[in-house]
């Protein structure tokens, strides 16, 4: 039977899946960079959008509480 936890003793084992551990962490932190920088021009279109339409009802708004 297998044991369920292997530690080998030599320990040079452990360095592909150290190699393979770095590898997936950077691209994580690569793909959350993505993620971040497309949030970041999303957010900066919809405020662009949306800030114009704000702009136009503070006007109506105040035109209309003046009459």
């Amino acid at each position: 039977m297998m044991e369920f936890l292997y530690f080998p003793e030599d320990k040079s084992e452990y360095l592909p899946a150290f190699i393979v551990l770095v590898i997936f962490m950077l691209l994580a932190v690569g793909a959350m960079y993505l993620i971040y920088k497309k949030s970041k021009k999303e957010e900066e279109l919809f405020n662009e959008k949306y800030s114009q339409h704000n702009i136009e009802e503070d006007d109506e708004n105040s035109s209309n509480e003046n009459h």
